[in-house]
């Protein structure tokens, strides 16, 4: 099962907003998240985890439905790290 961004409204909107200020807290946050993101900026959220951005040089790559090699372009790729409250909180189920 996976926590979609409409799950994440109705939990804000149970805490007592309404389902249009539940709306504006959500968008609102990702849009920070996804600003940052786009300045290179590290967005750190204490005791849940931290997102990054790597770059990734241009490298040889392989098409796996035929075999062909290629050159892959550089390009960056968004990385997410768990924090240790977090991944404690995880493992406590096991």
């Amino acid at each position: 099962m996976a926590l979609t961004k409409n799950k994440i409204v109705e939990r804000v909107n149970d805490l007592g907003f309404t389902k249009k200020k539940s709306v504006d807290i959500v968008e609102s946050l990702l849009e920070i998240i996804k600003r940052s993101l786009e300045k290179d900026e590290d967005v750190l959220v204490s005791g849940f985890g931290k997102f990054c951005i790597k770059r990734k040089e241009r490298r040889r790559g392989r098409n796996p439905a035929t075999g062909e090699d290629l050159l892959l372009n550089p390009r960056k790729v968004v990385t997410f790290k768990c924090s240790g409250k977090l991944r404690e909180r995880i493992n406590k189920g096991r």
